[in-house]
């Protein structure tokens, strides 16, 4: 079985390309994973080469930025490829058929929101009694 799940923060924005011969969007960005140990005492990271399409391509370029927190999962696919001066190349990267915004959207002025969904604690009183509980 071939399937990877993954948190992490975009390293930077991410870039869309479309076939020439269908049109399929094809997004490629990166995802900065925290690894469990740290070395040193420093929190280490492991950068990873992340590859969508379709409409999650699209939605992926139109609303992901640098520093926002995704969650990825798909599967792992390996590439070889031979270079100019016929040189063999490998590369890993993970092929997403989901990704999870995990966190919010800055708003206007930079600012990322609390995570109370928009709802406005100000709106809820306590029942102080019970003759107040509708049910």
């Amino acid at each position: 079985m071939n399937r990877v799940a993954l948190v992490g923060r975009l390293t930077r924005d991410p870039e869309i390309r479309y076939t020439p011969d269908s049109q399929l969007a094809i997004t490629r960005f990166t995802i900065a994973v925290d690894r469990v140990y740290k070395k040193d005492g420093q929190q280490t990271a492991d950068f990873l080469p992340i590859v969508v399409f379709g409409k999650v391509a699209e939605n992926v370029h139109k609303y992901m930025r640098k520093g926002r927190l995704v969650s990825v999962s798909g599967r792992l696919q390996s590439r070889t490829w031979d270079d100019q001066e016929g040189r063999r190349h490998y590369t890993y990267e993970v092929v997403a058929d989901e990704i999870g915004f995990l966190d919010r959207a800055p708003d206007s002025r930079g600012q990322t929101e609390p995570a109370g969904f928009g709802i406005d604690v100000e709106d809820f009183h306590p029942i102080e009694e019970e003759d107040d509980l509708p049910f």
